[in-house]
């Protein structure tokens, strides 16, 4: 894999990580389209990490508190938000598993992220904060990211639009949503890293080219988490709507053609 290959999937994946877009929706949409696919999981555990260390750079302030008081109401919303996630994770792997391998599901999902992100977006702000919300709210959520597994359907737009639609106001939507990231991230990586360890992965030396892919995540991912967290306290979410469509729509055209 040369460096321009290497740029473009860094991209790919640090942009559409934390934009909700969705980063596995693109993926599908850059392989069809320029015969661009990923060089395989060691590829993908290190880009991976490259956004692992953006939403923490990102929020590292908070990082630190929590790991400070580790009782913080925080902590506990984000330990009972990572419960259904985990569960649908494992219940539902070989649903997801067989998701990954259909172009219509991936446009259908990209079209109903696109539905989820203008319904949560015009929607009245909320006033929750961390202290007012709830158990309930932080597993609804959680629901939304296990939902997110499907390929095509967005992460930060499921979590943050379930946010938002249980009440939370914009900015501890947004800050919930990433810092759950964290451990969806860090599961995600571990899980397939445990299959890297048993094949002896690290036994060769990493191609330079893969630590590019994953500085080129690590920074554009903490770029992305910065604008769209502007843009998101200006009332912007449903802007997304319209390109989540238009991938989508794309996608779906894809499979036709396909076949």
């Amino acid at each position: 894999m040369g460096a321009g290959e290497a740029v473009i999937l860094g991209l790919v994946q640090g942009l559409t990580e934390f934009l909700p877009i969705s980063s596995s929706g693109h993926l599908v949409i850059f392989q069809h389209l320029l015969g661009i696919s990923t060089p395989g999981l060691l590829f993908e555990v290190l880009t991976h990490c490259g956004t692992l260390i953006a939403v923490i750079g990102a929020f590292w302030q908070d990082v630190v508190d929590l790991l400070r008081h580790p009782w913080h109401k925080m902590v506990v919303l984000l330990f009972l938000g990572m419960i259904p996630t985990g569960l649908m994770g494992i219940l539902l792997e070989p649903v997801f598993r067989a998701a990954f391998e259909s172009l219509v599901v991936v446009g259908l999902a990209l079209l109903f992220t696109g539905l989820l992100l203008w319904w949560a977006g015009r929607a009245a702000p909320g006033r929750k904060d961390v202290a007012t919300t709830s158990a309930w709210d932080a597993l609804a959520i959680g629901f939304g990211q296990g939902l997110a597994i499907t390929p095509g359907l967005s992460r930060s737009g499921a979590t943050i639009a379930f946010a938002l639609l249980r009440g939370l106001e914009r900015r501890t939507a947004a800050r919930y949503s990433f810092l759950l990231s964290i451990p969806a991230i860090l599961a995600a990586t571990f899980w397939e890293a445990k299959d890297l360890w048993h094949g002896h992965a690290f036994s060769s030396p990493v191609p330079w080219s893969y630590w590019l892919a994953t500085a080129v995540a690590a920074v554009s991912g903490y770029l992305a988490i910065r604008f769209f967290l502007g843009l998101l306290q200006r009332g912007g979410l449903h802007y997304f709507s319209f390109y989540c469509w238009a991938a989508g729509v794309l996608v779906l055209a894809l499979a036709k053609v396909a076949g």
